[in-house]
């Protein structure tokens, strides 16, 4: 791997110096605030560690749903993003405010509704993963702290993802570090201070994403620049949701069902024992801190994508998807030879369970071996993204995730019993299909063709 990592970075160098330098310029901080959000994660992971594996894999049923909650604002934010980095791209900054808008409205709406059936229906739902009832009653707590939230979550996500479709990605950064802090703050006064549990653990959620979802709000109704929202903007304007729309709904369907198969991948863990489950949230916390960065650059790909087609330059596109590649490739490589070196040192930070330590030391191993696969579905699917193209990404996931993702784990972890490294490889099987398919796509170029 240390080879990989100096022939990167000789192409890296090679690479045209304007597109190499807009990448980095839009990436960084989208990949800080990823890490970030990721670290957030670890923080919370360890704040409830000390309630012991119970709490641990009820906590992590809670976030497979809010991380489905958050999928649908991701798919939404798709679409506003592409045809906001359009219309930047073509020069038309008033009808981006617009379409921002529309895509702010949109969000409350989804938003409101999700709250309300996580508050209600969160015992039916934790239920749904089955598992132990002391790890659904931990479930059901943190889901009900934290639910009410998840409509500030859709005016964060979908107003972070205007602006970046703008060419701001330093602006959301700032966002999420305060959001972030007041999450981590609370929840560890109220979890580990007044001892309210995996409650205050889910309450230190909500806290953080209204502070984030208001100072969203302000910067887009308030600051002047490229992109302004007015308050007129939010009159439903069917035209410019149907944009929207068009690229998010099929980005939305994509998430949707790359988290139920995900949930179902958790069920399918769960029953490998609550050890196995718990490593498998440390796990998955643990090993985003090497492959979520490359969303970062993802990000980077999706909106000059967008930008260089709005500007009808597909040679331009296609430059910075090639320098997003590199810089995904040597971030993601780098980081998974850490992972590979500090595997069982990290698990302990979590927990002093042996059983937990020895599956999650498995779980985090290969996720290190399969980041340079990951780094080509990323970059080439939010390149496809940024093009409106995502009616062939979601049939793309959707016949990954769950014919190949879904099958092996059945296959490996349950029928031939290797448990949660059977799963894991499967993680592996997944990423490769679809970073070939995405790759396919990308090089036939009819994705230039596309209109939004």
């Amino acid at each position: 791997m240390a080879s990989l990592i100096a022939k990167l970075s000789r192409a890296l160098e090679a690479a045209p110096g304007g597109n190499a330098r807009r990448v980095w310029s839009l990436a960084w901080p989208s990949v800080l605030e990823q890490s970030l959000l990721t670290f957030v994660g670890l923080v919370d992971t360890y704040i409830v560690g000390h309630l012991g594996a119970e709490a641990i894999a009820g906590v992590g049923m809670g976030n497979a749903i809010l991380n489905l909650v958050a999928a649908l604002f991701g798919a939404l934010g798709v679409g506003a993003t592409a045809v906001v980095a359009r219309e930047i791209g073509a020069g038309r900054n008033e009808e981006a405010g617009t379409v921002a808008g529309q895509g702010m409205l949109v969000a409350v709406i989804i938003g409101a509704l999700a709250s309300a059936i996580a508050f209600v229906f969160a015992a039916p739902l934790i239920g749904g993963f089955g598992g132990e009832r002391g790890v659904q009653r931990e479930g059901v707590a943190w889901l009900r702290a934290a639910g009410p939230s998840f409509v500030f979550i859709g005016v964060m996500l979908v107003g972070n993802a205007v602006l970046r479709g703008a060419g701001d990605t330093r602006t959301p950064l700032a966002i999420m570090l305060i959001s972030n802090a007041v999450n981590v703050s609370t929840a560890w006064t109220l979890t580990r201070g007044l001892h309210w549990g995996v409650t205050g653990n889910g309450l230190g959620v909500t806290v953080g994403n209204v502070v984030g979802g208001g100072l969203v709000l302000g910067v887009l109704f308030l600051r002047r620049g490229v992109l302004r929202v007015a308050f007129a903007d939010l009159k439903p304007d069917r035209a410019n949701i149907e944009r929207i729309l068009n690229v998010g709904l099929p980005a939305g369907a994509e998430q949707v069902m790359l988290q139920l198969a995900l949930v179902y991948s958790a069920v399918l863990i769960s029953g490998f024992g609550t050890a196995a489950y718990a490593a498998h949230q440390i796990g998955l916390r643990v090993s985003a801190l090497s492959y979520l960065p490359g969303w970062g650059f993802s990000v980077a790909a999706t909106t000059l994508v967008g930008q260089e087609l709005g500007a009808n330059n597909p040679e331009g596109a296609r430059a910075s998807t090639r320098a997003a590649l590199m810089f995904a490739l040597l971030v993601m490589s780098s980081l998974g030879v850490l992972l590979l070196a500090l595997d069982e040192s990290i698990v302990r930070i979590f927990t002093t369970d042996a059983n937990v330590i020895r599956e999650g030391v498995w779980a985090i191993r290969i996720a290190a071996l399969i980041q340079p696969i990951m780094a080509y579905s990323f970059i080439h699917g939010g390149a496809l993204r940024g093009a409106g193209d995502t009616r062939t990404t979601m049939l793309i996931t959707m016949s990954t995730v769950w014919g190949l993702r879904i099958a092996a784990t059945f296959l490996l972890g349950t029928l031939l019993g290797l448990g949660l490294i059977g799963a894991w490889i499967a993680v592996g099987i997944d990423f490769a299909a679809r970073g070939l398919l995405f790759s396919a796509r990308f090089r036939s170029g009819k994705w230039a063709t596309l209109r939004v």
